[in-house]
């Protein structure tokens, strides 16, 4: 359910749905399905992703991209 990106998101006060939205240029059906794992998030757009929202916060792919909540 990429509950550790939603949070982060959540923690910056972003919209994860519009974000995914803009950075992917998808539907907000798409955007919803990938946060919760319903469709996979390919490793561009994890990149994407990471690059636009979280270039400063040397996050881990492994933690951000994780299906279940990891603690940092």
């Amino acid at each position: 359910m990429l509950s550790n990106l939603k949070a982060e998101f959540v923690r910056k006060n972003i919209d994860s749905v519009k974000a995914l939205v803009d950075v992917l240029g998808c539907s907000e059906k798409t955007a919803r399905n990938k946060l919760n794992c319903e469709t996979e998030i390919s490793v561009p757009e994890a990149i994407k992703i990471r690059n636009k929202y979280f270039k400063n916060e040397n996050f881990e792919f492994e933690y951000l991209f994780a299906d279940t909540p990891i603690t940092s």
